[in-house]
């Protein structure tokens, strides 16, 4: 297969000088919790589409020790939701699904 040299389109939030679309879709350090309440971790960072300015996946930080051990996994935008009376997201899936 031939490499076209083409950039991605995504790029971490952190590494990006230009803001989101919206301010409020900036979730960096919220909490996140499965459909069940559970806490699986934390926002820490968003990988964001360049040309529309907005998130597509959340970098979700889980586990660990003072930072030892802790793992990160990607989660789509489209499966969590904002609690923002809460200044949290939840996962529409249970923590084992994720």
């Amino acid at each position: 297969m031939e490499n076209s040299g083409q950039r991605s389109n995504l790029a971490k939030l952190s590494e990006l000088d230009v803001p989101l679309e919206e301010s409020w879709q900036d979730i960096r350090d919220l909490d996140v919790y499965d459909v069940t309440d559970e806490q699986i971790g934390s926002v820490a960072d968003l990988y964001v589409d360049r040309g529309a300015r907005r998130p597509r996946y959340l970098v979700v930080s889980a586990g660990g020790l003072l930072g030892v051990g802790k793992k990160q996994f990607l989660i789509p935008v489209e499966e969590v939701s904002r609690d923002v009376g809460e200044e949290r997201v939840t996962v529409t899936v249970p923590r084992d699904k994720v």
